[in-house]
């Protein structure tokens, strides 16, 4: 009978082992990098595509609720046009954010946590830097308030505005009448709790005039993600705003 040399034993065992220890070693790297790949597209998304932001008052009551999660497109409005009705998230064009209370963010592991989650687009701490409006007017529509009826016009034809929240037995949809042509490269927005916004209405005395700038404009809001009892796509009403384009001069 052969001998077998012992040794051959130890060097068997060290190549396997040498072999796990490799095999272990690439798992953990491609684990890496599948994560990092994943916030890379991830920050990707929120840079160019889709960004989510909550909302900090109740100004566009019933639509969207306090605290409610919203995703908002962000080819909105450099690659796609912002259309009449459409809800639309932007930059505060100066004085309009008094009416949205201090939020303290979180610290601790928790701040760090919302962080992390900002980055991919899924926290939104600086919801409470920017506001949340309907777009009424587009450059150039003559927008007027009120007519007999209660009603606001847009280039002349009156709207009926099923999104709206008024008070028991109010039938005038807003309490300042106004009437405003909207400038070049910007919108004229008000909040769907009519009663309860301060919006184009109420910053005409700002350095916009209450107009918010095309450049403002964060992106439009298309669906309600958080809580999940809320969810729903939102809608631009575009029978609302029929017709208002043959009126425009």
């Amino acid at each position: 009978m052969t001998d077998i040399d012992p040794a051959l034993f130890t060097r068997d065992e060290a190549e396997t082992r040498r072999r796990k220890s490799r095999g272990v070693k690439l798992f953990l790297r491609d684990i890496v990098l599948i994560f990092l790949a994943a916030i890379l597209i991830s920050v990707g998304i929120k840079a160019f595509l889709i960004r989510s932001f909550y909302i900090p008052s109740g100004s566009m009551m019933n639509t969207l609720q306090v605290n409610d999660r919203i995703i908002v497109n962000e080819l909105v409005p450099n690659v796609v046009a912002v259309q009449r009705g459409d809800i639309v998230v932007f930059k505060d064009p100066g004085g309009w954010l008094q009416e949205n209370p201090a939020v303290a963010q979180p610290g601790g592991v928790v701040g760090a946590f919302d962080w992390v989650l900002s980055v991919v687009g899924l926290s939104a701490p600086d919801s409470n830097d920017h506001l949340v409006k309907r777009v009424i007017g587009l450059p150039g529509d003559k927008v007027t308030c009120c007519n007999a009826f209660g009603q606001m016009s847009v280039n002349g034809i009156p709207l009926v505005e099923p999104y709206l929240t008024l008070g028991p037995g109010v039938t005038k949809v807003s309490a300042t009448d106004f009437s405003v042509t909207v400038p070049k490269d910007s919108y004229w927005v008000m909040g769907d709790n009519r009663y309860n916004s301060r919006d184009s209405r109420y910053n005409t005395a700002g350095p916009t005039k209450g107009f918010v700038p095309k450049s403002d404009v964060v992106g439009r809001a298309f669906v309600i993600s958080w809580p999940v009892s809320h969810w729903t796509f939102l809608d631009d009403y575009p029978r609302v705003f029929g017709g208002v384009d043959s009126g425009k001069k």
